[in-house]
């Protein structure tokens, strides 16, 4: 079996993604070795594409969601997903197909993107097996066939029969929408037993170590709506998810939390981050999180507020939004509406955690220089704002009348 990269840097080697992390993060080569070893930064490896490191000290890295729907099956849409998510710098892909082949969908994905995937087994599992005939076997069988596909990623939702209970009396509005943790709980309360993720989790262990793949371990309580507050069913998934996290650490395993997505209210998403890393030190992955539920048509940007806030206040990993987000399965276009939205919040998430970008400083020089084509250079989409920009002198906003120009014509005039 395969040493992983905590094996590495428990043995104090610096691995060939070690030493790309280094230099792409700013972080030292014992601060970042420490930091593997305890499992507070992973890094996501796929062959033959560079590292990504999610965690502490690290920039926020954006997820992008894409993949077909039992409703809406368009493979050329879903590649053409991937070359956007690649060209607009997307950290990370999920490949979420539940929808026509789903093997070769994921194949198509692998080979039209460079970036590390993930899949969440018991989408496939399901589907290709079928609710009540799907068993503990198959579940695992699908996720040994993901990890040896090269999978980089996968998300387990380890819900408790416990904490399923605990949700009946919670009185929420929106209930559970966390899809796979929803096939996974109707597997348990169909056959009337606990989470084979957890009964059989060393296997699950033995599988990720095999390959170094990631385990994700996913948020099936998270809130449908900003009335859903945080209540007991949310707090003991987190005690299990961090339980759960510590196990796959003390073994090798790179592990990632996913909490707090959904909604919240924007007051409390300072706070929920909080709660989170006061359990652990491991990475913070959040969906969104949407502090209003009113933004239909418009969740991106809802989603980038929240998201701004989560990353200031420390969230690891983000996973983006589309305007498409609770309407329909997001086109080509929306992901990247909802990719760019989502990487303008990790930009200022960062300013939040790290302080204030040289980048944003050269950008604001080449525009008090009318310097069009420096400042598309600087964008984190130069496509659009070329087609707006006039490329020479100042905007149409104020043409002559420029406050820039009319000062600086005014105080070199003066000399």
């Amino acid at each position: 079996m395969r040493d992983t990269q905590i094996d590495y840097a428990r043995n104090g080697i610096l691995t060939p993604e070690m030493k790309q992390i280094i230099g792409k993060e700013n972080i030292d080569e014992d601060t970042l070795l420490s930091r593997v070893a305890e499992g507070s930064l992973i890094i996501m490896t796929r062959k033959g594409c560079p590292p990504v490191a999610i965690g502490k000290g690290a920039s926020t890295k954006v997820n992008v969601n894409l993949g077909t729907s039992a409703a809406k099956i368009d493979v050329d849409a879903e590649i053409e997903k991937v070359r956007i998510a690649d060209k607009y710098g997307a950290d990370t892909i999920t490949d979420l197909s539940m929808g026509g082949d789903i093997r070769a969908i994921r194949t198509g994905v692998l080979e039209n993107s460079k970036l590390p995937i993930t899949t969440v087994p018991i989408y496939q599992t399901i589907v290709e097996c079928g609710m009540k005939e799907v068993t503990a076997d198959d579940i695992f069988s699908y996720l040994r066939a993901q990890v040896d596909e090269g999978m980089s990623s996968v998300v387990l939702h380890c819900v408790e029969k416990a904490t399923l209970e605990k949700l009946k009396g919670m009185g929420r509005v929106m209930g559970m929408v966390s899809k796979g943790g929803s096939l996974t709980s109707v597997y348990m309360l169909i056959n009337g037993c606990e989470n084979p993720f957890i009964e059989n989790f060393d296997e699950v262990i033995d599988v990720l170590r095999k390959k170094d793949v990631v385990l994700s371990l996913g948020n099936t309580m998270r809130s449908g709506c900003i009335h859903d507050l945080n209540d007991g069913a949310q707090m003991m998934e987190i005690n299990t998810n961090v339980q759960l996290a510590k196990r796959a650490n003390e073994a090798g395993v790179q592990v990632i939390i996913e909490g707090m997505g959904g909604h919240i209210q924007a007051a409390d998403i300072p706070a929920h981050v909080k709660l989170y890393k006061s359990k652990s030190s491991f990475p913070l992955f959040v969906a969104g999180p949407l502090p209003t539920d009113i933004a239909l048509g418009y969740d991106h940007i809802a989603g980038a507020v929240g998201a701004s806030m989560a990353s200031g206040a420390g969230a690891d990993y983000l996973c983006y939004i589309t305007p498409a987000e609770h309407l329909s399965l997001p086109g080509p276009e929306q992901v990247r509406k909802g990719l760019i939205a989502f990487k303008i919040a990790a930009h200022i998430g960062d300013s939040m955690k790290y302080g204030m970008s040289n980048r944003d400083l050269l950008l604001a020089q080449k525009r008090a220089r009318f310097d069009w084509e420096g400042q598309m250079e600087l964008a984190l989409d130069s496509d659009r704002p070329r087609d707006i920009c006039p490329m020479t002198g100042p905007c149409s906003m104020c043409g002559e009348y420029c406050a820039i120009k009319i000062m600086r014509d005014y105080l070199e005039g003066d000399k």
